[in-house]
């Protein structure tokens, strides 16, 4: 695996657009991160941006596996934005570009996210999927364990209603 990882890279106009473009890409390949297919890097462009936005500002922070100088693997750790909940994070935007799956580069993101979080302080790391997937195996594979589910919460299209699913990985705890 050539697979290296930066955690808060300078967000240059160039990393900016590629990692919108990797946004676009895993969207249209079926990725769930906010948006259904088909997208366009106009559609997706405003959102990035307001990502981008709260990384630069803070607080949240920005991890990218990258390969060959590429952008192939990011997530945002998203600060929970509430005192009483700062020995958490959430993980946002998960996105492998899809030419690379079956690399295990989704589970490299992962793992070095959760050896990162503690040195920003947190105890645990929460992440959310679409149901119907079959993204509940991955993650319970990286330890994770569901702690919720929120019935029919997201309307990916009229009649397709999804599960959104809460999983919970406490890093006090060692990973089966």
């Amino acid at each position: 695996m050539s697979l290296c990882f930066v955690l808060d890279p300078d967000l240059t106009p160039e990393l900016r657009r590629r990692i919108t473009d990797l946004w676009v890409d895993v969207t249209n390949a079926g990725g769930a991160v906010g948006f259904v297919a088909p997208v366009t890097a106009d559609d997706v462009r405003p959102v990035a941006e307001a990502t981008f936005d709260d990384i630069t500002a803070g607080p949240d922070r920005l991890l990218v596996g990258f390969e060959d100088g590429q952008p192939v693997a990011v997530l945002i750790f998203a600060d929970n934005r509430f005192r009483l909940k700062a020995h958490w994070g959430t993980l946002k935007r998960v996105m492998v570009h899809p030419g690379t799956q079956g690399r295990g580069y989704g589970a490299a993101i992962m793992r070095e996210a959760a050896r990162l979080a503690p040195g920003l302080g947190w105890q645990a790391l929460h992440v959310t999927v679409r149901g119907g997937l079959g993204l509940e195996r991955f993650y319970a594979r990286l330890g994770y364990r569901e702690v919720g589910r929120l019935p029919a919460a997201l309307r990916v299209a009229p009649g397709d209603d999804r599960d959104e699913v809460l999983f919970w990985l406490d890093l006090d705890q060692p990973a089966d």
